[in-house]
């Protein structure tokens, strides 16, 4: 009762902290709304119901065959086709073209010169019959709901756009580099992006601005969380082991963490990704490679300050294990530094991810990515539709986490306490 007690006490002063609270509140409300990206940015439909049978795209792929199409591949729900095919209209006017190609087979008298003297001509009528018979057959191949006009409703996300889909045709003439405002081209208005649904305009490739931002954010908060946590937990293990055993294994296990540490984690992942397909497993377990340095050294200094103490002793006296002292006496009593620095860590994952991907380093492109956002807005600098949103979103994101971790700092630390 007396740790629940000085927590609550902990956290009730920590939202006495407004900047540091709000800061909190803003960001995890920012993080969840983004989470479910796809059900925010997406070209395919949420739902989609032709005759009153119900359909999933975002949860379930379908091929076109499933919609009464031919192909066998996924269709794309924003094309015309796509469009005329729910409408029942797309096979009519495929046979209709079919029929139209139908020419007339014919031999005429100057084909047999030397030949016969007379001529004779042969044509489809003559085929009648078989004729019949391959329209009638075409027609009960065709599916009975493709020859009538079907009824559809199509539920979309609010940005009918993903990360990675770039646009065959456009409205305003202009995919690549679309301003989200009227520009003027050699006299002419050309019109905003809006016309498309580009709310941000569209990169150098023609993909949503918008919709990169919303699944790159989210993947920086991911990949800068789960770096902090599994940094945090190696930290914690390794650097317990050496506070709390002391001697040859400190020294030997702090000389290797410096020589480990000398080592520039830029050269690391150039040589590793030189033989590895880069990914965002791959670049996130490269970069567990030193993200628990930092707190370890925190976690022996407590471990080493701890050990020392009565209630330790005591433990060891009544014949307590090792790893139960360090795990239900030592550790809570050292989380202090690991809760003040937990913000700043994901700080410097999201930093490093967006680093590395500003130097064409980190994921593969067409992956969303605010550090390849940056370097498109440094290549295109009068494309400001780039460039500033994320300058903006990303400089917001590092600035709110400052304040929560000034926040927790200022909460934990038993020297303001």
């Amino acid at each position: 009762m007396i740790l629940n007690k000085e927590l609550r006490s902990k956290l009730s002063k920590f939202k006495q902290d407004k900047r540091a609270y709000f800061s909190f509140l803003f960001l995890l409300a920012a993080f969840l709304l983004t989470l479910p990206a796809e059900l925010i940015c997406n070209v395919r439909p949420i739902l989609l119901t032709i005759d009153g049978k119900p359909y999933l795209p975002i949860f379930i792929q379908y091929s076109e065959r499933d919609f009464g199409g031919t192909l066998p591949s996924e269709p794309d729900y924003k094309s015309e086709d796509f469009m005329l095919l729910l409408s029942g209209q797309h096979q009519n006017r495929s046979i209709n073209q079919k029929d139209n190609d139908q020419t007339v087979f014919s031999l005429t008298l100057q084909d047999f010169e030397e030949e016969a003297p007379n001529a004779f001509v042969v044509e489809m009528d003559d085929f009648g019959e078989e004729k019949q018979e391959a329209s009638n057959s075409r027609q009960e191949l065709q599916p009975k709901s493709s020859r009538l006009n079907r009824k559809y409703f199509m539920l979309w996300p609010p940005i009918r756009y993903d990360y990675k889909y770039i646009p065959t045709q456009s409205k305003t003439g202009n995919v690549v580099l679309a301003p989200p405002y009227p520009t003027h081209d050699n006299g002419k208005v050309v019109e905003s992006a809006w016309v498309d649904g580009h709310y941000l305009g569209t990169d150098d490739r023609g993909r949503d601005v918008l919709a990169r931002l919303i699944y790159g954010f989210r993947i920086s908060m991911i990949f800068g969380i789960s770096l902090a946590i599994t940094g945090t937990l190696i930290g914690c293990l390794l650097g317990g082991i050496q506070g709390f055993l002391g001697g040859w294994v400190d020294l030997i296990g702090q000389r290797l963490t410096e020589i480990w540490g000398s080592i520039p984690r830029l050269y690391i992942l150039i040589i590793l990704s030189s033989f590895l397909v880069p990914s965002a497993v791959i670049l996130f377990l490269i970069l567990n490679l030193t993200a628990w340095m930092g707190i370890s050294a925190y976690i022996r200094a407590e471990f080493l300050k701890i050990r020392n103490l009565e209630y330790v002793k005591a433990a060891k006296a009544m014949g307590v294990s090792n790893i139960e002292i360090m795990w239900r006496h030592i550790l809570p009593n050292s989380l202090t530094p690991v809760i003040t620095f937990f913000p700043f860590e994901i700080t410097s994952g999201i930093l490093a991810l967006v680093s590395l991907d500003f130097l064409n380093l980190g994921v593969p492109s067409p992956a969303p990515s605010m550090g390849e956002l940056l370097a498109q807005g440094k290549s295109n600098l009068q494309a400001i539709w780039i460039i500033l949103p994320t300058f903006t979103i990303l400089t917001t994101t590092l600035t709110l986490l400052t304040f929560i971790g000034e926040g927790i700092r200022n909460a934990f630390d038993p020297r303001k306490a």
